[in-house]
């Protein structure tokens, strides 16, 4: 059985932290993965799934540098081993725009990033216990008891 872990697409390390921070304070038993651009992260997902060890939840970010969450979630859903991971759009644009685009993508969740840093903890508590704890998908059948 794989260990549960998230992947973090975000571009900025001071948030990337803060994510890394809020998870230790959770105590929950997870694995922490981040790469900062979207083709560092299709690459780490196609290493990923040659060896089974696909993450259980990716946490994306919508506005990245060089390529778009968007254009990620649309390239992700596009790939055959990689299409049923969920992935939860964490980010600062409280757009409606955004938020249809990102569910028309194939985003599971969309989450305006909290402005406390105590809110941002309950945040990741929360979802590592639904997401990598409780929700079962058919893709983990095999890999999850």
């Amino acid at each position: 059985m794989a260990h549960p872990s998230i992947l973090l697409i975000e571009d900025n390390p001071g948030e990337c932290e803060l994510f890394r921070m809020a998870l230790r304070q959770t105590g929950v038993d997870l694995t922490l993965h981040t790469e900062s651009e979207a083709e560092q992260a299709l690459r780490f997902l196609a290493q990923s799934s040659e060896v089974d060890m696909l993450p259980t939840l990716i946490v994306l970010d919508l506005k990245l540098r060089k390529q778009s969450g968007i254009e990620f979630l649309k390239r992700l859903r596009a790939d055959t081993l990689c299409r049923h991971v969920p992935v939860i759009v964490f980010t600062t644009s409280d757009a409606p725009v955004d938020l249809a685009a990102c569910y028309a993508a194939g985003a599971n969740g969309y989450v305006v990033k909290p402005g406390l840093f105590e809110h941002l903890v309950r945040f990741v508590h929360d979802l590592s216990l639904y997401w990598v704890h409780w929700n079962r998908s058919p893709y983990m059948a095999e890999t999850r008891c």
